[in-house]
């Protein structure tokens, strides 16, 4: 899998930092040895604290993982509905990546929600901008008591990863200089009659559209 922008930018980051670190380092080992107190505990000092921002880029790397940059609107997938049974159908998605997924969903219509991160304008300049990752799909009743008595089905469309970022942002306020905003979005279309559909991810949330004609 193609490896997000910022995922990457984040993993350089940490690299470089990481080099300058063992540089102040060095430069405080040699003051010591140089019984230079001044420039022994500065050496240190930055080292940690250019370690300790090492360690933060490479945390952020991997808790990006599996989440794409959104500029304006794109597609986050290609969705064939087909019935196959009452209040029963399947829905074959179609990524951009290539790879496909098909789900047997129980309900009247097709559900599907999706992770938002929205990057402070600092962090804009350095070209992070809002990503976003599908995290769930889901069939849904149009009755309420349909939904309260009979069977749910619910399946993961996010990639399984040791951290995420949208999980590490609502836990840790350290984070909250580098992201203006996370949330949740959904979205759900009638899945009674065979349909081809975009699934589309907008920095306002999910839509899903028909697609366009002469490209299904």
């Amino acid at each position: 899998m193609i490896q997000s922008r910022m995922q990457n930018w984040f993993l350089i980051a940490a690299l470089l930092l990481a080099c300058v670190s063992l540089a102040f380092l060095a430069v405080g080992l040699v003051s010591l040895r140089n019984r230079r107190a001044l420039g022994t505990i500065s050496g240190t000092l930055l080292a940690l604290l250019l370690l300790s921002l090492a360690a933060l880029f490479a945390v952020l790397s991997v808790a990006t993982q599996g989440y794409r940059a959104l500029t304006l609107e794109q597609v986050a997938a290609v969705v064939r509905i087909e019935p196959i049974g009452p209040q029963s159908f399947s829905a074959a998605f179609r990524f951009p990546d290539g790879h496909q997924a098909v789900f047997t969903l129980s309900g009247d219509e097709l559900y599907v929600d999706a992770h938002i991160l929205k990057w402070k304008p600092i962090v804009n300049i350095l070209g992070l901008h809002t990503a976003y990752e599908l995290d769930r799909v889901a069939g849904r009743y149009r009755l309420l008591a349909d939904e309260q008595a009979k069977a749910r089905t619910v399946f993961a469309l996010s990639q399984p990863k040791p951290l995420d970022l949208f999980e590490l942002r609502q836990r840790y306020a350290a984070l909250a200089p580098l992201l203006d905003a996370e949330y949740g979005s959904a979205t759900f279309i009638a899945a009674t009659k065979p349909a081809e559909l975009e699934l589309r991810v907008s920095i306002s949330g999910l839509l899903i559209r028909p697609v366009p004609a002469g490209l299904q």
